[in-house]
């Protein structure tokens, strides 16, 4: 127990998953706690207790909580049964609350333990006894991913064929003394859950799963890392394979074995005597769907989720574009504004151009009228005729300086009343529209232009 609540067998198991180094420090960090931990502990302990805590984390913990669920809430887990109420551990047909579900529990893990046991004897028979190495190769290096997978794949091969062997002729044979110890203990579960799967007679429980299982690593002689990952495969396949849910992460894989060791236990033991069903359907002996049908089968629901997937994306797509583009708040908003200002920038434009109007009409007035009185003077003054006196008697007639100076006198006065006039007018505020301004200076300036040339007139 010391080595697994050690700091390197702890730095094993947390630090390549929780640490956010890259993928060569963390391999460098693996391998450091992998050697420091075969260093400072004894092999057989390392071996013992990463077998025992595989079997915990991967098969008993997760078949107690499949159990646990079955019993807290049966309306849910009735829901996601294969076989409905039949299927759960405290129904009617296993005996109830007080039925043998604690029996199946006590059983399975006793053989779990039973197993280990085993191994570990063995292990002492070779190291201690025949002098002889570790069945198991235990070493400081680490394996190769090639050779991982190598043995991953010779082992569960041989695994399913040994099974199959072990199964059919020494456990349902009519010549086997095994066959009533298997079929009056596993068979006699109306329905599987997860604790089933190492639910046996002792005897046959190691004919049955332990031999299947261990013989392979023996026989390549597997790294301990590779062992360990390899009893994690088959631990968490036989928790699931055995649950008696539908609802499990691979039709193809686990959906597959789930369905015939579930038609194997309620179908007599006529069939299906292997775990993934590859040498059943070599040699015939597999009920209702097998491996191929499997195959099939999957391929063709991933084709139809691509299919509906891809026809989603396309239906979605074209609503898309086929919808209107909603604009965000913030440019509605400036939008608005805009519009407003525009409003508002028009109705000030019309108001100016409704006070310049009259302003205009005024200057143009007053001009007009200051123009006709200088003609009317302009033209009394060609006569000798003052415009006041057009239709009274003429009077007596001046003499040249004193006419002079009186016509001088007038247009010193108008003048002046001009010059007060233009002066009002720069005191207003300026229109701003220029054309009006530019007319409006054009007709004073015509009007000034007459009383210049009478000057030049009077002064020759």
């Amino acid at each position: 127990m010391q080595a697994v609540l050690s700091i390197p067998a702890l730095s094993f198991l947390v630090i390549p998953a929780f640490s956010s180094y890259g993928t060569t420090l963390n391999l460098l960090f693996f391998t450091l706690t992998w050697a420091i931990l075969v260093k400072t502990n004894n092999p057989l302990h390392v071996e013992i207790l990463g077998t025992f805590g595989i079997r915990l984390l991967f098969y008993i913990l997760p078949s107690l909580g499949f159990l646990f669920l079955d019993s807290a809430t049966p309306a849910l887990a009735v829901g996601i049964k294969e076989h409905g109420d039949i299927a759960l551990p405290m129904s009617e047909e296993n005996g109830g609350k007080r039925g043998r579900w604690w029996k199946v529990a006590l059983i399975s893990i006793g053989n779990v333990l039973l197993g280990i046991a085993i191994q570990t004897g063995i292990e002492l028979l070779f190291t201690q006894v025949l002098h002889l190495q570790s069945v198991l190769k235990l070493s400081t290096g680490l394996p190769m991913p090639w050779g991982i997978a190598k043995d991953l794949f010779l082992g569960l091969l041989l695994r399913e064929v040994m099974t199959y062997v072990f199964h059919r002729y020494g456990l349902h044979s009519e010549q086997s003394p095994l066959t009533g110890m298997h079929t009056s203990w596993q068979h006699t579960v109306p329905t599987p859950f997860s604790l089933v799967a190492h639910y046996d007679h002792p005897i046959a429980y190691l004919i049955h799963v332990f031999l299947p299982t261990y013989l392979p690593a023996v026989t390549f002689r597997f790294h301990l890392l590779t062992y360990l990952l390899y009893l994690a495969i088959v631990s968490l396949e036989e928790s699931l394979a055995y649950s008696g849910y539908n609802m499990l992460p691979s039709a193809f894989v686990l959906g597959g074995i789930a369905r015939r060791q579930e038609k194997h236990l309620m179908g007599g033991g006529n069939g299906n005597y292997g775990c993934f069903g590859l040498v059943d359907f070599a040699m015939g002996t597999s009920i209702g769907e097998d491996l191929v049908d499997d195959v099939i089968d999957e391929a063709e629901e991933k084709q139809v989720a691509k299919k509906t997937k891809g026809k989603v994306k396309k239906t979605g797509k074209k609503v898309l574009k086929k919808a209107p583009k909603k604009k965000s708040d913030n440019e509605e908003e400036e939008e608005e504004e805009g519009e407003r200002g525009a409003a508002g920038e028009e109705e000030d434009e019309d108001e100016d151009e409704e006070e310049e109007a009259p302003d205009t009409k005024s200057k143009g007035s007053r001009l007009n009228e200051s123009g006709k009185r200088r003609a009317e003077t302009h033209e009394d003054d060609a006569n000798g005729q003052s415009p006041e006196g057009k239709n009274e008697t003429p009077p007596k007639r001046l003499s040249r300086t004193r006419r002079g100076e009186k016509m001088n006198g007038e247009e010193d006065a108008e003048a002046g009343g001009q010059d007060e006039e233009i002066k009002a007018e720069q005191e207003k505020p300026r229109p701003r529209a220029k054309g009006v301004m530019k007319k409006s200076s054009q007709k004073s300036n015509a009007g000034s232009r007459p009383r210049r040339r009478n000057e030049e007139d009077d002064e020759s």
